[in-house]
């Protein structure tokens, strides 16, 4: 899987929801943000099946559509093309920049501790 567009984000997001939606409802869970037609978003779902994204059940009348791949493993995959393309697979490199970035609370914290201890490092 290759890391996905916003466009292919923005459609997932919304097949995420549930386990199956008709063309209507993904078209309706898009429009406000994106001011898509009918047809675009049915091009997007066409699309989206051939790159393995997108399932569509053709044998049911209106035809279903729900998402093909899981949102952790599309986000595993976005993590890592972060950690390779930016900080050549350091992973406390990565961490670091967001930690001196980013607000954390000291729940947060000692979860990282937690889990950091448990990885033995």
């Amino acid at each position: 899987m290759n890391t996905l567009s916003d466009t292919e984000w923005a459609v997932l997001e919304v097949l995420w929801g549930k386990n199956f939606f008709i063309l209507g409802e993904v078209v309706d869970a898009l429009k406000p943000a994106t001011g898509w037609s009918r047809n675009t978003v049915h091009t997007y779902l066409t699309r989206m099946e051939g790159k393995h994204l997108v399932a569509i059940d053709r044998s049911a009348e209106p035809h279903r559509y729900s998402a093909a791949v899981s949102r952790e493993s599309c986000a595993k995959k976005e993590r890592s093309t972060l950690l390779n393309k930016v900080y050549g697979g350091a992973a406390g490199d990565l961490i670091a920049a967001f930690l001196k970035e980013s607000r954390i609370s000291p729940q947060e914290r000692d979860r990282l501790r937690k889990l950091l201890d448990e990885m033995e490092v």
